[in-house]
């Protein structure tokens, strides 16, 4: 909730300041998300392991990182509470609550975009030391707002909260299933990634004297 809140917010508070400039508007939005995740995950990584993410939670539970029984809770958690986030945003600019964006993003560009941010993520989470998860996730995340056409949504549940709001961060229904199926294939990559370095790290370990 809290993170989509972040997200919906700052891009309502930078359209509205930033008089129609699309290029500052999003390095405000950039920079309120970045921070605001790096606290998010501070914050709830000791308590539930800053689980915000279908995609990377579906990954954790596949590695037997996370029970098997917890997957569908945590994904329902996940989707209520980026439509809640999505609603607590509206209701603090005094906008309709209930919307549904107008906003298409899709094309093979913006897809491939959506695999490569997931993917980057995936494998920041899986190697980044534990004690720097959080600065590492926040920083990938703020560089991939800019250097994906998609602007790094990176998170089926986040795609599924800006749906429901018709404002800067905002994006179609029809757009939403082409975005989460290919955040899906970008995380079965980023583990791939993962696995393959991790096979490349044990064979040079073994042919070291």
């Amino acid at each position: 909730m809290l993170l989509l809140a972040i997200v919906i917010g700052s891009g309502i508070m930078a359209e509205r300041l930033c008089a129609g400039n699309q290029a500052l508007a999003l390095l405000a939005n950039t920079a309120a998300t970045v921070t605001g995740l790096y606290i998010l995950i501070e914050v709830f990584g000791p308590v539930s392991g800053a689980h915000m993410n279908p995609a990377v939670t579906l990954v954790m539970a596949g590695r037997r990182q996370l029970a098997q029984r917890d997957l569908v809770p945590y994904v329902l958690a996940q989707l209520a509470g980026a439509a809640l986030g999505a609603w607590l945003a509206h209701a603090m600019f005094d906008l309709r609550i209930w919307q549904l964006s107008t906003k298409i993003r899709s094309g093979s560009g913006q897809w491939l975009a959506e695999v490569v941010a997931t993917a980057g993520l995936l494998l920041v989470i899986l190697r980044a030391p534990p004690s720097r998860v959080a600065g590492m996730v926040a920083c990938y995340i703020g560089a991939a707002y800019w250097f994906t056409a998609s602007t790094s949504f990176a998170n089926p549940a986040a795609a599924f909260g800006r749906m429901l709001s018709d404002t800067f961060a905002g994006i179609a229904p029809a757009s939403v299933p082409g975005f989460v199926l290919a955040e899906l294939a970008g995380a079965a990559v980023g583990l791939a990634l993962h696995r393959a370095l991790e096979l490349s790290i044990s064979s040079v370990t073994r042919e070291t004297p």
